[in-house]
């Protein structure tokens, strides 16, 4: 696989909520922290996304999209001077109109993606140190440019048809179209790596740093050296150094060696290999070596780590 399928498939999401909503002609509605990385759509109409700690809103038109990965407070309003009202309230509130319209034999309205409507998924991120992703990404990234928001059209007009005419199996139909555009958003923004991001996500967007992250993703137990990913990209020793440094924000021994312990945290969890035998498939010769460089980056032994998801499986709870 590729760097950005690897690390995605390391942290294992899951769309645990997806679907579509309108927002209302004057409406302010508000949502509190989240775990994971919140990713929406606005099929149709416009509404102000603001974000806590973000200073200016947000406009959000019709066929843009946007993820929310930092887990911060937000809310989305046609009119930035209304008084926002909780999400949850706001459903709960929704939800007694219908009834109250079915007690009266008043027939609800029939289900249709009009006015201002939002589709998406929330993911949870189940794998270890989600950080990995999240730290490369900004607190809104908003995808609004007309040939980017061209190439998710087919997933918008899918899930589009889903959410206006429900059929058998439209709620996992409408899960996978919400996680294919989480893949194609972050695809976007790795495009603007061009353009002065820093982070190992921004780096697949160079080509010779993304084959260095290739590099050591294919062969992590392989004994790497500065001299040799250099060579395999085919730069000197110290501009490598110094480009990898500047484009990923951590040096490529820095970057292996988590790289190494993230796998071997997922390898604790779920292969039952011993420590020696994942030791030495990530390239250690000694569980001793190997178990300090996994305490450094992990901040636990790897027996503690696998103590730890035991535990955490006994109550039937992912270990974090």
């Amino acid at each position: 696989m590729d760097p950005l399928s690897d690390v995605l498939a390391l942290l294992k999401p899951k769309g645990y909520v997806s679907g579509g909503f309108g927002v209302g002609e004057d409406v302010a509605i508000q949502w509190g922290k989240h775990d994971g990385i919140k990713c929406y759509a606005m099929l149709a109409g416009a509404c102000w996304l603001t974000v806590e700690g973000v200073r200016d809103p947000v406009r959000i038109v019709a066929g843009d999209c946007f993820l929310l990965p930092r887990g911060l407070p937000f809310c989305l309003s046609t009119d930035l001077r209304l008084t926002p009202v909780d999400f949850q309230t706001f459903m709960a509130n929704r939800q007694e109109a219908a009834q109250r319209a079915q007690a009266e034999g008043t027939p609800p309205p029939a289900h249709e993606v009009t006015g201002n409507y939002l589709a998406g998924g929330h993911f949870t991120l189940a794998g270890d140190h989600a950080g990995i992703l999240l730290q490369s990404l900004r607190p809104i990234v908003h995808i609004r440019n007309e040939a980017d928001k061209a190439a998710m059209r087919w997933s918008l007009e899918r899930m589009r048809e889903e959410l206006r005419d429900p059929q058998p199996g439209s709620t996992l139909i409408a899960q996978q179209l919400a996680y294919v555009m989480l893949v194609q958003a972050l695809r976007l923004h790795v495009a603007e790596g061009a353009r002065g991001g820093v982070g190992w996500l921004f780096a697949l967007a160079d080509r010779q740093m993304s084959a260095a992250l290739a590099c050591m993703h294919d062969e992590p137990g392989r004994a790497w050296t500065l001299q040799g990913l250099a060579e395999r990209v085919g730069m000197s020793r110290s501009i490598f150094a110094l480009r990898f440094k500047t484009t990923v924000g951590s040096t490529p021994m820095e970057y292996l060696t988590r790289w190494r312990m993230l796998l071997a945290g997922d390898r604790l969890q779920t292969s039952g290999e011993s420590l020696a035998a994942i030791a030495s498939a990530l390239g250690y010769e000694s569980e001793s070596a190997f178990g300090k460089a996994f305490r450094r980056v992990m901040g636990c032994s790897p027996r503690q780590f696998s103590q730890k998801n035991e535990a955490a499986l006994a109550v039937g709870q992912p270990a974090s």
